[in-house]
């Protein structure tokens, strides 16, 4: 038998989403619950790169936690896009936006600790570390989530749960339908240090096979996101390292000089993904739980950021006798509709025209990078969106 527990807002997920979403709350005087699969402190040493745009640079400000992460992260001052095989190329520019930078990267470990730190000095968040969500079940009056912890099981009821985990399989809750196609491709992600600085420029890279990344990450090493066919990816994995970074070297180009070392190299399968809807009652699913994007552009992190912050601003500015009921949620879903469309076929749009070698498009792409160099109000509404969504 369960024991029941009652709690004002159920955030199942501690991530940096989750528990952003708690202090966005806290910062407005309303408890919350965190349910965490993990123990306390167990992804500290993760150092996974994030890219964070500057809209997500400001919620942390917002948090106070921004001045204790800065010196840890890394800034973005210009991306350069470009296309291989082609002249065609942009420049985007935090200096001509007027932001002291287009994006930050940061360690999810250090970004997790930072946020893990901070929920600790306020007693109005409870954190439940090692607690394992079973189930969610929505229902009209209240939503509840069986959860296991210390091997016993319990059940917590709320007028207001909140699924933040990503890795939270929906199968089994009643309303939710996923959405999901597989582009086919895997990601690599490592860090790898170049021979020439990175002067604090980001490069996004297409070619036929798939966008590679660099994201400035340090004093002088680089996050690397190397896209492909899930075959060419697991080859690249199965190489040596020099042998990988002369593949590197080949399919990158020759504008950071030699690559000379690279850390451990990892992968994972490329996917849109996305909820409809993204609530039920009682029940909203928020950041990579409610959307999956392909990282190219780095945009799904941080619309899960914007997902938590207007959700919090919402709960802060509804009864909480009516948390949950069916206009807040509405008023949710249309509130963040824009966004996480938009996010999804930005990505989506930019795989399908890039990522290809069709006949003539190669012109026109490199035609399309050339043009968006001189057009000052196009890269002014696209750093915007990537910054801050569609309030950008």
């Amino acid at each position: 038998m369960s024991t029941t527990t009652k709690h004002d807002i159920l955030i199942v997920g501690g991530g940096p989403v989750g528990t952003t979403l708690a202090l966005a709350l806290q910062h407005k005087g309303i408890s919350a619950t965190l349910l965490e699969a993990r123990e306390q402190g167990a992804s500290h040493h993760d150092q996974r790169a994030l890219a964070l745009s500057y809209g997500s640079i400001l919620i942390l400000e917002r948090l106070g936690l921004w001045r204790e992460l800065e010196p840890k992260a890394t800034a973005i001052k210009t991306i350069h896009v470009s296309q291989r095989g082609s002249l065609g190329r942009s420049l985007l520019k935090a200096e001509e936006h007027g932001q002291p930078a287009l994006g930050y990267v940061l360690s999810y470990g250090d970004l997790s600790a930072a946020l893990d730190g901070a929920i600790q000095q306020f007693p109005g968040i409870q954190v439940s570390y090692g607690s394992e969500a079973l189930s969610i079940r929505p229902s009209n009056e209240i939503a509840q989530v069986e959860y296991q912890y210390q091997a016993h099981t319990y059940s917590g009821q709320s007028c207001m749960v909140v699924l933040a985990d990503g890795g939270r399989s929906l199968a089994d809750i009643p309303g939710l339908q996923r959405e999901t196609k597989h582009y086919g491709h895997d990601a690599l992600v490592s860090k790898v240090e170049c021979e020439l600085p990175h002067d604090n420029i980001a490069y996004e890279r297409f070619t036929p096979a798939g966008p590679v990344a660099l994201l400035p990450n340090g004093a002088r090493d680089f996050s690397l996101v190397w896209t492909g066919k899930a075959e060419d990816v697991q080859a690249l994995l199965a190489l040596d390292d020099a042998a990988f970074l002369a593949a590197l070297h080949t399919h990158f180009g020759d504008r950071l000089g030699r690559f000379l070392k690279v850390g451990k190299r990892l992968s994972f399968p490329l996917k849109l993904s996305y909820l409809k809807p993204v609530t039920a009652p009682h029940l909203a699913v928020i950041g990579n739980a409610a959307q999956t994007m392909h990282p190219v552009a780095g945009q799904g992190f941080n619309v899960g950021m914007r997902d938590a912050w207007e959700l919090a601003q919402l709960l802060a500015s509804t009864p909480s006798e009516a948390w949950g009921d069916d206009k807040m949620l509405k008023a949710y879903q249309a509130s963040r509709k824009a966004d996480t469309r938009g996010g999804l076929l930005f990505t989506d749009f930019l795989v399908n025209v890039f990522s290809n070698d069709i006949v003539g498009l190669r012109k026109i792409r490199a035609l399309g990078l050339g043009l968006l160099d001189i057009a000052p109000f196009a890269k002014q509404h696209l750093v915007g969106k990537m910054s801050f969504g569609p309030k950008g």
